[in-house]
């Protein structure tokens, strides 16, 4: 299966590619905003983008150097990995024009638009800290099965896993890799 994102809405339509043959041309009408558009079956034709193609090895390590938060697969989107920079990580739904440095592509509705924060820093040790806490969101922030309150925060380490509405996410530091 795969999906496409509507241009007008950024909603996704999913469809099974196995029916179609490489250069094939479909047409799609977005059932939630009604935008009719193309796509393309096969190989894009685009170069790589700048940035792409100026990638390294080593900024691709760099791009993992404060570790990364895994979205566990669930009903409403696909696996993604999110990497993680020093300062305030603001978590939350993707949504056009959001302002958030950490977007989840969901349609959960229960993971609000800034659901959560990660905070990065380094202890007097020179060692990664990794504090977590509620945006404040109308579902809650779990860890461990327990709700954050309201303006709590957590001190969370490599392998934790959290919940954001339906939507679980595990913490991959540097060290773990």
């Amino acid at each position: 299966m795969k999906r496409v994102r509507c241009p007008k809405c950024d909603n996704f339509i999913t469809f099974d590619e196995t029916k179609y043959k490489s250069g094939q041309r479909l047409v799609f009408q977005c059932p939630q905003c009604g935008k009719e558009f193309g796509i393309r079956i096969g190989v894009s034709r685009l170069r790589k983008t700048q940035k792409e193609e100026n990638r390294t090895p080593a900024a691709a390590e760099q791009e993992n150097e404060f570790g990364s938060l895994h979205v566990i697969e669930n009903v409403f989107h696909f696996r993604q990995v999110i990497p993680l920079q020093m300062g305030e990580n603001v978590i939350g739904r993707y949504m056009k024009g959001n302002s958030i440095n950490c977007p989840i592509e969901t349609v959960d509705p229960s993971v609000d638009m800034t659901h959560c924060t990660v905070t990065v820093s380094r202890d007097k040790h020179g060692r990664l800290r990794y504090v977590l806490r509620d945006g404040p969101s109308y579902t809650g922030t779990f860890v461990d099965n327990e709700i954050l309150g309201d303006r709590e925060r957590r001190v969370i380490e490599g392998g934790t896993l959290f919940t954001i509405g339906a939507t679980s996410i595990i913490l991959h530091t540097p060290e773990e890799d």
